[in-house]
């Protein structure tokens, strides 16, 4: 029995079926590049799906996790750490937000979002102004709430009761979104760049008109960033490429760079929404992954976010010379590949695996979301594999 054999057999017996699996088992990996079990290599362009924003096991985050585990691995949140501090004072320096929360997972993030915005506007304004708009296609999260906020019907099953209290609009149409606030309506929550829904980019003078228009109403502007966040589009967020800013802004893995990790960033206006009481979690702030966040965000400076853009111009150019290829969206290295009538994306990634490379999908197209730390010779390699793939 092969080492494959054996972990998918016990996977298949005891881990709860929710996940549709490719064939590969990874063993160990190290910046853009894995082996499964049988010492076949693979270039991500993956990453976790986001996740591993400098690779696997890269030295300086390993460094620093490794020391803060030799230190304290855990301690409530009733009293301080150094890391915590440390990440929190490293976020607000580089987005311009006031202060921040942590949390888990993007899911949770997002489910903090939605709870501040609505207690803002309880505090100020009563209890029945707590709507919020989120777009058409739309991804947020798959507890009851973020599912009920999340704008596709796929989602919208099985679990009743939603949570009440969401509405979708299409993206980028302004006046429909306009047609929709009224009197009850707290919050619009939106991602730059549907992720899940296809690295699909929002228009620009959309998202300045909806900010616009959320500053008039004393609306909650809350951003998505989940996926779109640290250094992912060559800016630390993708807000920073719209030129707005946001009321509160969530992001995830990317943060945390393979370990748990989420955060909501407060602006302004929310920054002293929550008292205590109002929102925690047991893990949220944990040193470890914190001390793993730190390092992320002090790696990140402009020289590493240009080189992210650069990467991705590289990627965009090769990939159009591609045959079934017919135009690529999204920005840095955040990219989904629109492919030809016929071609699917799912069975090129089964077909990438077999040439030597990890990818992903979103909808009908192929997503890539690599390391931001892979190497132009890496890129070379596993878009190799795409090209073969697509030449099958």
């Amino acid at each position: 029995m092969s080492g494959f054999e054996k972990i998918e057999g016990l996977d298949r017996e005891n881990v709860a079926h929710t996940y549709g699996r490719f064939s590969v088992a990874i063993k160990e990996g190290k910046g853009a590049v894995c082996y499964d079990f049988d010492g076949k290599r693979y270039i991500d362009f993956s990453s976790g799906i986001g996740v591993n924003s400098l690779g696997f096991c890269d030295e300086g985050w390993v460094s620093a996790v490794t020391a803060q585990l030799n230190k304290l691995q855990h301690i409530s949140n009733l009293y301080y750490t150094e890391p915590c501090a440390k990440a929190a004072e490293l976020l607000c320096k580089k987005s311009g937000m006031k202060k921040v929360f942590f949390s888990n997972s993007g899911a949770e993030s997002n489910e903090g979002a939605i709870k501040c915005a609505r207690k803002y506007s309880f505090t100020k304004y009563g209890e029945n102004r707590n709507k919020v708009i989120t777009l058409i296609n739309s991804f947020h999260g798959r507890t009851v709430t973020t599912l009920a906020a999340t704008g596709q019907d796929v989602f919208h099953k099985y679990f009743f009761p939603f949570t009440e209290g969401f509405e979708f609009a299409p993206a980028n149409d302004y006046d429909a979104l306009y047609s929709m606030v009224d009197d009850s309506t707290c919050a619009v929550m939106m991602e730059l760049i549907q992720g899940e829904g296809g690295v699909m980019p929002l228009d620009k003078a959309f998202v300045k008109k909806v900010e616009a228009l959320c500053k008039e109403k004393d609306i909650i502007l809350i951003i998505d960033e989940v996926q779109t966040g640290v250094g992912r589009t060559g800016k630390l967020f993708a807000y920073q490429n719209y030129d707005i800013t946001p009321d509160i802004v969530t992001t995830a893995k990317g943060i945390g760079g393979g370990l748990p990790l989420g955060c909501v960033l407060f602006g302004e206006k929310t920054e002293d929404t929550f008292a205590p009481g109002d929102h925690a979690t047991t893990f949220g702030g944990n040193p470890v992954a914190t001390a793993g966040a730190a390092h992320i965000l002090e790696r990140l400076d402009e020289d590493f976010l240009n080189e992210v853009k650069a990467k991705g111009k590289y990627i965009t150019k090769k990939l159009l010379k591609m045959p079934g290829v017919v135009g690529v969206d999204g920005m840095g290295l955040m990219l989904g590949v629109r492919l030809s009538d016929g071609i699917v994306a799912t069975d090129i990634v089964k077909k990438t695996i077999s040439y030597g490379a990890l990818t992903l999908t979103a909808k009908t197209k192929l997503r890539l979301l690599p390391p931001l730390t892979i190497s132009y010779e890496e890129i070379d390699e596993g878009l190799e594999a795409i090209r073969k793939a697509l030449e099958e």
